[in-house]
């Protein structure tokens, strides 16, 4: 029989990973609380929870004017629109992110432009942006993915050069710092997510770091229907700042997860962060693996997921293989997201923007040449679950063990891999 799980052999881990979301019941009672006050909404905003949370987060990351909503991909279609960016202006991104990162600036009627990755960080080349700037270019959105931050010195001089906004992804960085700094405050904006997979869950929800109280107050009156709100913070007020806006208010039922799951934040990316290091010494002694690098800018780690990346002939397997072996092991990981120009979800053609007398020739894919970020999606990239990570030394140790245990069985998993590519899918 095979030493394989996926080929019929043992587990390496038959114990469950830490599941998450993490409840108790402080969970239970804080809900219970805001459905008993009658309050369960978000108008008028922001609630009295709503109202706490934004004062909490921004304490936690250090800075900012918190602007909770609904989701974290509405807050960067309200940066955009609070900063005044809209119809024909351009947005770059990086190449491998989440949909949303170039989706949400079309939803604000501006133009994504992609631009490729650092293959030491798979976060967003600064000279790729700088070569894709023209006077039609009006923000950036660099994304900290995984485990990782972009380089925020060199995309903030590069907007202090040009006079751009810039909006920081952070759906992947609760608690990240760079240079001391927490992540979302160094740009103009911070865009977090609160979905329930994110370390930080309400369930859904999204929170908005502003750096500028007026910003806050322009992206308040977005997610609240238009109506004023006052420079600062505050509800309603009449004679304060107002934009044309809809409902993306954020419920005090979510509010009231967020603030026991900030309860629980420091501890858990105190594990998470101990036991990354410990993965990257463990992981470093293994044939054909690559550590990402972390630059020593960046102070704090706290991660969605923990990527590695492998070279397949060393390696002696494609990463897909890799990663559904691992699966059968015990250890749950993912191959990560599409470059952007090959990517499922982003359907940039359905949109008006890229119609003939828009501007079309934005979203012609197959002039586009991402070859880091398509090495990464296609070939190197694999996405540890966080759960690993809440489950000591020896969560870290099986799932070494089960990458070596693969590694040594690569020429039958080869073999096997074609069918195993039907099986799951590929």
């Amino acid at each position: 029989m095979s030493e394989l799980a996926i080929l019929g052999g043992a587990k390496t881990r038959t114990e469950s990973y830490p599941a998450w979301p993490v409840w108790d019941q402080r969970d239970i009672d804080a809900v219970t609380e805001a459905i008993k006050s009658g309050r369960w909404g978000g108008f008028p905003y922001p609630g009295p929870k709503t109202a706490e949370l934004a004062e909490k987060f921004s304490e936690m990351q250090g800075g900012g004017f918190a602007v909770p909503m609904i989701n974290g991909t509405v807050t960067m279609e309200v940066a955009l629109r609070a900063a005044g960016i809209g119809w024909g202006d351009v947005v770059i991104v990086p190449a491998y992110t989440f949909q949303a990162t170039a989706s949400a600036p079309m939803s604000a009627g501006a133009i994504p432009v992609i631009v490729d990755v650092d293959p030491n960080t798979y976060c967003i080349d600064p000279g790729a942006v700088e070569k894709a700037i023209t006077p039609k270019t009006k923000a950036i959105i660099p994304v900290h993915l995984g485990h990782q931050m972009a380089d925020m010195d060199a995309i903030m001089a590069l907007a202090e050069k040009h006079n751009l906004i810039v909006i920081e992804d952070c759906a992947h960085a609760h608690g990240a710092k760079w240079n001391g700094s927490g992540a979302g405050t160094m740009g103009h904006f911070g865009s977090f997510s609160l979905q329930s997979s994110k370390t930080l869950t309400s369930g859904e929800g999204g929170i908005l770091l502003c750096k500028s109280a007026e910003h806050a107050a322009l992206a308040a009156s977005v997610i609240d229907c238009g109506r004023p709100h006052a420079v600062g913070g505050g509800e309603e007020d009449a004679n304060g700042l107002s934009i044309q806006g809809g409902n993306y208010r954020m419920s005090e039922l979510q509010s009231a997860l967020a603030l026991i799951g900030i309860e629980r934040f420091p501890a858990q990316a105190k594990q998470r962060e101990e036991m990354a290091a410990y993965m990257d010494e463990s992981l470093s002694e293994v044939q054909g693996v690559r550590v990402l690098k972390r630059d020593p800018r960046h102070t704090t780690r706290s991660f969605y997921r923990y990527i590695f990346a492998i070279n397949p002939e060393e390696f002696g397997v494609e990463h897909d293989v890799l990663c559904a072996a691992l699966d059968a092991e015990g250890v749950g990981c993912w191959v990560g997201y599409e470059a952007m120009h090959n990517y499922e979800l982003f359907q940039p053609q359905k949109s008006k923007l890229a119609v003939p007398n828009a501007f079309p020739e934005y979203f012609d894919f197959k002039k586009m040449n991402l070859p880091e970020a398509t090495r990464a999606c296609e070939h190197e990239a694999v996405w540890l679950d966080e759960s690993i990570f809440r489950a000591g030394r020896q969560g870290v140790d099986d799932a070494v063990a089960a990458i070596k245990k693969i590694q040594r069985s690569a020429d039958e998993l080869n073999r096997a891999a074609e069918d195993l590519r039907k099986r799951y899918g590929k």
